[in-house]
């Protein structure tokens, strides 16, 4: 039986493999460009896709999910904006709770909502908290859901924000700088909220280079999240992925 999402990530924590995913926005992916980008991830082994965006005004959502999952065997994972961004063809989505803010609709308003749908579906439900961190400018995800990102140089707030959303339950913890963040959670902050909880942590945005992906994951990410790096940079895939397998072989031979 094929394991779950949650069940490769826990098992990954375990074992201190880490692991990478490409975050596709549909507004800003063509045919041609997501085919040429399933090939490299089947080529270079990413381990996810993530669909979603803070804001989605067209409707190719589920014509890009379906082309993924024509094309490879990498499971997609919705990383919804909304309650409007629900598509049973996926194989997970991100139930996220905005615990690092305090406006109640992203806390539990659109969960309500999305409840009913999701479980009708046969999504697997991967309850997470969700923690903006500041990236050194406003993102569309920090002005959509009305809520200030945690300092960049707090990481004892992040970290006491990640134990309470533990405490509450979630299974997952995202630090996120947004879409087109100028820099990407400090390898300081990671590392203090790894001390302080036992679920995998996902970290994104803001990254740009294979060394900032590799200080991520060195720093305490168990899985780290690309999308506009590799948009201007498509070269940026294999670079990480090859990052990522030298430090899984690495830690099969210690």
């Amino acid at each position: 039986m094929t394991p779950s999402v949650l069940e490769k990530l826990i098992h990954n924590r375990k074992t201190n493999k880490k692991a990478f995913a490409v975050l596709i926005d549909p507004d800003k992916t063509d045919a041609v460009h997501c085919h040429t980008l399933i090939r490299s991830a089947i080529e270079n082994r990413v381990d996810f896709f993530f669909i979603g965006g803070s804001l989605i005004v067209g409707g190719g959502m589920n014509l890009l999910i379906r082309s993924i999952k024509e094309h490879s065997s990498i499971p997609v994972v919705l990383f919804p904006g909304s309650n409007l961004h629900i598509d049973p063809s996926a194989d997970a989505i991100l139930f996220l709770s905005l615990i690092s803010g305090r406006n109640p609709d992203y806390l539990i308003g659109q969960h309500v909502i999305a409840a009913p749908i999701l479980k009708k579906s046969q999504l697997e439900i991967l309850s997470t908290g969700y923690m903006l961190i500041d990236s050194g400018k406003q993102t569309t995800v920090s002005y959509i859901s009305n809520t200030t990102p945690i300092p960049y140089d707090k990481p004892d707030v992040a970290a006491c924000t990640a134990m309470a959303g533990e405490m509450l339950g979630m299974k997952l913890i995202y630090l996120d700088s947004g879409s087109g963040a100028q820099k990407t959670a400090s390898p300081q902050m990671i590392a203090t909220v790894r001390r302080s909880v036992d679920v995998p942590i996902i970290v994104g945005g803001g990254i740009t280079s294979a060394a900032q992906a590799v200080e991520s994951l060195q720093a305490g990410a168990d899985l780290i999240v690309v999308g506009n790096g590799i948009e201007r940079n498509p070269d940026l895939l294999p670079e990480i992925a090859a990052q990522v397998q030298a430090l899984n072989q690495a830690a099969i031979v210690e």
